[in-house]
């Protein structure tokens, strides 16, 4: 990727005149890797006044069926309506390697709209990303411990439960231990791909996640991937395995990537969604909607394809 590709990971500054927000196609809730309950992230996005929503935990639609089940019978106030959806962090398949095409740590993060939350065979495989991802997290707290910060204790309590966990629950334990004074240090200094506590990847390959999403009647959309205008070759052949959209409205996305993106999926054919991508470390959900905006239209175009591929939001 060239140098002027932004990073994903550059914080917005909010400006006066920001307009309101009622599409948040990306969000995650402490069912992964985010601190709130799926119920107390509704109950934040109804406030906020979001007309439609996508929990999209990492490997994991048990936050989504959760949401479903409580405002099927009332226990939530109503708000947005809400979109199935879980985030895939593929690793690159070996096409992509051949064919030179530079990737963040090897992978591609997949968005899977509308996918059915109660199909048996999609269950398995996240259920087999979540096993990875946690023989990955092992692994990293193994090498922290021999460099001399061991997080044991401040981990345990994540490693026990049924969430999808990822490194983020280890920067967490990691400020928690006093190693780090914040989760960005962590990642920054320790966990990201330089970093000497780095594991790589283990799970599904890019084009296995996205035929996955597709058996599960889902809508399969490449998340937060600035260099996709750069990359004609990678999106052709995203494309040529069943991506159909591509995350454009991201949160952290400088104007001019977002003018960008928007371009190349107009152009493309592609569905334009996007999101916060909310995980709630550094801001509450409100701060977060402050540099938030998804147009409503992105929204409604992703409710049509659901409608049209037979799969509705709840």
């Amino acid at each position: 990727m060239s140098p002027e590709v932004q990073s994903r990971f550059q914080e917005p500054t909010p400006v006066a005149g920001w307009p309101p927000n009622h599409v948040d196609l990306h969000s995650h809730s402490d069912r992964s890797d985010g601190v709130l309950p799926p119920a107390e992230l509704y109950r934040q996005m109804t406030q906020v006044g979001l007309e439609i929503a996508a929990l999209a935990d990492h490997d994991t639609l048990a936050g989504y069926r959760l949401l479903r089940d409580q405002i099927a019978i009332g226990a939530l106030p109503l708000g947005p309506r809400l979109i199935a959806a879980t985030e895939i962090n593929s690793v690159a398949d070996r096409t992509l390697i051949d064919l030179g095409i530079e990737l963040e740590e090897g992978e591609l993060h997949i968005l899977g709209f509308g996918v059915d939350a109660d199909d048996g065979a999609f269950e398995a495989k996240l259920d087999g990303q979540r096993n990875a991802r946690q023989t990955r997290l092992l692994l990293m707290i193994e090498r922290l411990r021999e460099l001399g910060v061991p997080i044991d204790d401040q981990i345990a309590p994540a490693l026990a439960s049924d969430e999808a966990v990822g490194r983020p629950h280890v920067a967490r334990a990691m400020v928690a231990a006093g190693h780090v004074d914040t989760v960005q240090h962590a990642f920054d200094e320790w966990i990201d791909r330089n970093g000497p506590a780095y594991v790589p990847r283990q799970g599904m390959r890019s084009r296995e996640a996205i035929d996955a999403i597709l058996a599960a009647g889902g809508i399969p959309v490449l998340a937060h991937y600035p260099a996709a205008p750069e990359q004609p070759t990678l999106i052709k052949l995203l494309m040529e395995w069943g991506v159909r959209g591509l995350e454009v409205y991201y949160r952290r996305f400088l104007p001019e990537t977002i003018a960008q993106m928007a371009e190349l999926a107009t152009r493309l054919g592609l569905l334009a969604t996007g999101g916060s991508d909310y995980h709630g470390d550094t801001m509450s959900y409100v701060e977060a909607t402050t540099t938030t905006f998804v147009p409503r239209e992105a929204g409604e175009r992703l409710l049509a394809a659901l409608t049209a591929n037979g799969v509705p939001a709840a």
